[in-house]
């Protein structure tokens, strides 16, 4: 006969062994509760719209808040969001955006065009200092009163015409401006809450912490635990409110690509935000239905700094960047995932691809730098490849590093930097050459072709060519499409000659994505719709 011990033993053991089986993993858990859990990439530094500048920021911003229009991922163009609707002036010069009546904010206050004008004021203060400030400079004014050129805002090119019209002058023409117009720099800030929590102006100011907070976009924020969790929820005051079909969004800051996978495959997430490039050929293989490769309007490319004494001469540049063997780069580096890039915009940006191109070709490197007076690159020293903590930049700087080593007698540095230190040093114009990403904030390729311009904010590399310069702005001028794609064919083909960046291939953004995720597109600027997604059994 069996003790009470035994038996009280027994039970216990089979209670252990009901509750393993029957525990509720994550990602099962946020199917139930319609919780998304998503890979964010890093923790998030800022949430407000006027100061952000990383990826792993405008992610939750875009949940948070929605500007006068959005971005749709499979056409790529413009469509209405917090605007219903827009026009335009005959000389392309004056545009209306009529506003949504029933739009909300988070706290179930009014959106009102006073609070886009508000806002452009706000991020063009020149004290808060805006990275993306520059993307308004199209409206009349508004860069002179970023330089403090100007001091009443009243004459930038933005007004309230009532609460639900809001009025924009242009500098100049603009045909992409319902493109330019998704970016956050063209939403609003709730003006009541900023200004609760001090200066407009001020950067530090805590009014984007959970409980203080107040957006316009499908979801608002309620939980911010520094390098844990984001947490927004469906804000239940939105426009279309009704169609939501998520609870909430969990947005967990895994830098490391290894790290968020393992939690990927520990049931942790629904999506990540990257996949290691040594893990493509596992998912290929064993789960290919998991695997999302979406191609993006981004390009990572060496950034050569123009005042630098051994790459002022545009030979040396230009047989740096001839010595690139990109199909093998992309085929080493990243198993065939990305895109060789033998030009600096991507492929049909707006309708624009380039007809330049950048060969391969080593027997004319050579020739260039003997002609520079570094034959087999003898005398040509100092050079260095600063590049961010990531080990597939690593890889990639040891391809190239051994590329111009074999082809050209060069020699390189590898200099890996933490992120925020490669910026400021980028800026400061201390480095020789950066590996460097760019994505394009809008779907045109003046996107790209402008951060070359001459004292354009993102011109880190010093590179300077006046009719480079007249040739970008004359394009963004112009109103017809086939005379403007011809001034920036022109405009790139002198990038590619003179060569203050070498190209390398095209960013197609590898991520893992559970089966239950639905309605997730990854558009090509890197903006999700989250109204649009839910999770399915």
């Amino acid at each position: 006969m069996k003790t009470p011990r035994l038996i009280a033993a027994a039970l216990a053991i089979l209670l252990v062994f009901s509750a393993c089986g029957t525990r509720e993993i994550a990602v099962e858990a946020g199917i139930r509760t319609k919780t998304l859990l998503v890979g964010n990439g890093g923790e998030p530094a800022t949430l407000d719209p006027a100061i952000y500048q990383l990826v792993v920021e405008g992610r939750v911003i875009q949940a948070i808040f929605e500007s006068l229009t959005g971005t749709d991922a499979r056409t790529s163009q413009p469509v209405p969001t917090a605007a219903e609707r827009w026009e335009t002036s005959t000389d392309g010069l004056t545009w209306t955006f009529h506003l949504r009546p029933n739009a909300r904010w988070s706290n179930g206050d009014p959106v009102t065009a006073h609070e886009f004008v508000f806002s452009y004021r706000r991020s063009l203060s020149p004290k808060i200092a805006s990275p993306q400030a520059y993307i308004l400079f199209v409206l009349k004014n508004a860069e002179a009163y970023y330089l403090g050129k100007l001091a009443d805002f009243t004459q930038v090119g933005a007004v309230a015409v009532d609460d639900h019209t809001l009025r924009l002058t242009l500098a100049h023409p603009v045909p992409y401006l319902p493109s330019l117009v998704t970016h956050t720099s063209f939403g609003p800030m709730h003006r009541a809450s900023i200004e609760q929590h001090g200066s407009i102006d001020d950067r530090s100011s805590p009014w984007t912490r959970p409980g203080r907070l107040v957006g316009n976009g499908p979801f608002t924020l309620v939980e911010w635990r520094a390098h844990d969790r984001i947490v927004a929820r469906r804000n239940p005051h939105y426009w279309d409110a009704a169609r939501i079909r998520l609870e909430q969004i969990v947005f967990s800051p895994t830098e490391n690509a290894d790290t968020e996978e393992a939690s990927f495959r520990g049931g942790q997430l629904h999506v990540t935000h990257q996949l290691a490039p040594a893990k493509l050929p596992r998912y290929r293989e064993r789960e290919p239905g998991k695997l999302r490769c979406d191609p993006s309007l981004g390009a990572r490319y060496l950034n050569f700094n123009a005042e630098f004494p051994m790459l002022r001469d545009a030979r040396i540049r230009r047989a740096l960047s001839l010595a690139i063997d990109r199909e093998a780069l992309v085929r080493t580096v990243y198993f065939g995932s990305q895109r060789p890039a033998a030009h600096f915009t991507p492929p049909d940006c707006g309708g624009y691809t380039t007809r330049e191109r950048v060969p391969t070709d080593f027997a004319a490197a050579r020739r260039l730098l003997a002609d520079a007076g570094f034959p087999d690159g003898q005398g040509l020293t100092g050079l260095e490849f600063m590049l961010g903590l990531n080990p597939d930049l690593q890889r990639l700087a040891e391809v190239l590093q051994e590329m111009w080593r074999r082809e050209l007698g060069v020699r390189v540095a590898i200099a890996p930097t933490e992120h925020k230190t490669m910026v400021a040093s980028e800026f400061a114009g201390n480095f020789s050459i950066t590996i460097a990403q760019w994505f394009a904030d809008y779907v045109d390729p003046l996107g790209f072709l402008e951060i070359l311009r001459t004292g354009h904010p993102q011109n880190t590399n010093r590179w300077t060519n006046p009719e480079y310069d007249r040739l970008v702005v004359e394009g963004a001028r112009t109103l017809d499409p086939a005379r403007r794609f011809e001034l920036f064919q022109q405009a790139e083909a002198i990038l590619l000659k003179q060569a203050p960046v070498a190209p390398l291939y095209f960013i197609s953004q590898n991520y893992l994505a559970h089966p239950a995720v639905k309605g997730w597109r990854l558009s090509a600027i890197n903006s999700v719709r989250y109204q649009d997604v839910w999770l399915e059994e």
